[in-house]
């Protein structure tokens, strides 16, 4: 007989999700991934001005923010056909990439660490020991002996004081925690340092876009922020060089020490290179417009079938007809109904709710289930950095071999492109993605300087809209993946609006030839060592930064997680 365990909700991630496995004989079997928050942000939308949506569209998450925004105008844009100015090219790209830098830095250590490091044990450790072993793997200041000291007292103080405060309510102890007390020191101390670092990203996107979350200084045409070189008022040169300071922190952190933590992590978990694989059709789009028009990009898109890098199919443009013709979304096992069967195109496609309770062989999930081209498909980093690599992308191919071989060394043996297709592939991935976006976010300083320079301070076109109905599609490669929004405009107002969001892809329920989505196929086969602690189901979930519909917050307490257990 096998154990039926359903965890709801799954904690440290955006919005409402639930997970359901079968363990039979301690292997996961079966799994159900079902999103359970509906919010019906593209009904609101209906009949507005296509110009408002981007700051109507943010509020699907209270994370996911400036992703939105920027694929809303770019949906608009796309069905205009516009050509925005290049400055507001750079301050998108800037606000972009620091949004993911800051996206990265927070799952790693403050979402999803914790399901690899064991707290508690780090109140066994040697100090000093902790500080060599750091000091051994990177040149990071905050590595010293008098910090792993510092950071050793803190942690007695909140045991002594009778709490563990923010790492209250975890798994600590549980059989699949291997790191030793020394690491487990040394992880503590970066998840404490990375709550300041990560503010510096923020600070760069709040400077640019106005405030964060929900930036407000985007536009159907381009941005809001007027530029000069001498005048207090705007954006100056001065505010740019102390964007400049703080990227040039986020460069020393992200390269010197949250790399290197994944990759230890990595090494010391080699086991779960080969759990967690699920879906290996991998989706990315180009991203960081380095034009106007888009046309041209900083990274590469593409598709891969069943991990092949060898046949992968590029996607070139924001309008490139390959990937406009092959997405579509199916409602079988969600709860909505079209009016016709069998999936649709986003163009078509349609948001009516239908409410049948969870229901395991037939509707279980908010979340609709799209596809490619017929494929149920794996998005996000993994997806964007293989399609890196096939593409012969240099800067891909430097961190990721970098980061192997760091790997390596620190298991003592070969790990090679294999190992990704994993849960902690999707970790390190995740961490190669961040030291691109970190170039990304210097170069496009850079850019922006140099064109201010030359005297050009342009950042808007004022957008004409046509009598008829028109269409467009605005994708954005976010920190979780493929995003893309598909408006249809008649008349100057929006006839049909739908958002295929990046948790869309990973978290869907069975699509119309009931295969399983990337969380559920992701799942099977994982050992589970106790039913009533799945960690090793919130590890491999945590691998893909679970955003749920894009929707909200949910608390950071582990003890928030209703788990129930039944013989099926």
């Amino acid at each position: 007989m096998s154990e039926r365990i359903t965890i709801d909700p799954i904690t440290r991630i955006e919005g409402h999700l639930r997970i359901d496995v079968d363990i039979d004989q301690g292997r996961i079997k079966k799994a159900w991934s079902s999103g359970q928050m509906w919010r019906g942000v593209e009904l609101i939308l209906l009949g507005r001005d296509p110009r408002d949506a981007w700051a109507i569209t943010q509020r699907i998450c209270g994370v996911c923010t400036t992703v939105h925004a920027i694929a809303s105008v770019r949906s608009v844009e796309n069905a205009l056909q516009m050509e925005i100015p290049v400055n507001a090219q750079y301050i998108r790209n800037i606000i972009i990439t620091a949004h993911a830098v800051h996206d990265a830095i927070v799952h790693f250590y403050h979402l999803s660490a914790l399901d690899w490091v064991d707290v508690t044990s780090a109140l066994k450790a040697d100090p000093d020991k902790a500080a060599l072993l750091a000091e051994s793997l990177s040149s990071w200041h905050l590595n010293s002996k008098a910090e792993m000291r510092r950071v050793h007292e803190r942690l007695k103080h909140f045991v002594n004081g009778g709490q563990l405060g923010i790492f209250s309510n975890g798994y600590w102890g549980h059989p699949a925690m291997k790191l030793s007390p020394e690491v487990n020191l040394m992880a503590v101390a970066h998840y404490l340092q990375a709550l300041e670092v990560q503010r510096k990203a923020n600070k760069i996107v709040s400077i640019l876009g106005s405030k964060t979350p929900h930036i407000q200084n985007v536009a159907v045409g381009g941005v809001a922020n007027p530029l000069a070189t001498d005048s207090p008022a705007v954006l100056t040169v001065e505010r740019l060089m102390t964007i400049k300071a703080w990227i040039d922190e986020l460069d020393d952190f992200v390269k010197n020490v949250y790399l290197v933590d994944v990759a230890a992590v990595g090494a010391f978990y080699a086991d779960w290179t080969a759990i967690g694989k699920g879906v290996t059709n991998y989706l990315s789009v180009p991203d960081i417009p380095l034009d106007g028009k888009g046309t041209q990009f900083a990274f590469p898109g593409g598709y891969i079938e069943a991990g092949d890098l060898a046949k992968r199919k590029p996607i070139n443009s924001f309008n490139d007809e390959y990937w406009i013709k092959g997405v579509e979304e199916a409602v079988k096992h969600s709860w909505y109904n079209y009016d016709k069967a069998g999936a649709l195109h986003p163009y078509q496609g349609q948001t009516v709710p239908n409410y049948t309770d969870f229901k395991p062989d037939e509707k279980y999930s908010w979340l609709k289930s799209p596809t490619f081209y017929g494929q149920t498909c794996q998005v996000g980093p993994l997806a964007r950095v293989l399609n890196g690599l096939a593409a012969g992308h240099e800067p891909t191919t430097k961190y990721a071999t970098a980061t192997l071989d760091l790997v390596s060394t620190l298991a003592k043996t070969k790990v090679g492109l294999d190992a990704m297709h994993s849960t902690i592939g999707r970790h390190a991935a995740r961490a190669i993605t961040c030291c691109l976006n970190v170039d990304l976010l210097n170069e496009q300083w850079t850019a922006l300087l140099t064109n201010m320079g030359k005297g050009d301070m342009a950042t808007f076109n004022k957008p004409v809209f046509p009598k008829g109905e028109v269409m467009g599609v605005g994708i954005h490669e976010a920190p979780r993946g493929v995003l893309s929004h598909w408006v249809v405009i008649d008349n100057g107002k929006i006839k049909n609006y739908q958002c295929v969001v990046p948790s869309t892809w990973n978290a869907c329920p069975r699509n119309d030839k009931d295969e399983p989505g990337p969380y559920e196929a992701s799942l099977l086969n994982t050992p589970i060592a106790d039913a009533q602690k799945p960690l090793e189901v919130l590890r491999t979930i945590h691998s893909f930064d679970p955003c749920i519909a894009c929707a909200i917050h949910l608390t950071d307490k582990e003890n928030d997680t209703a788990i129930s257990v039944k013989v099926v």
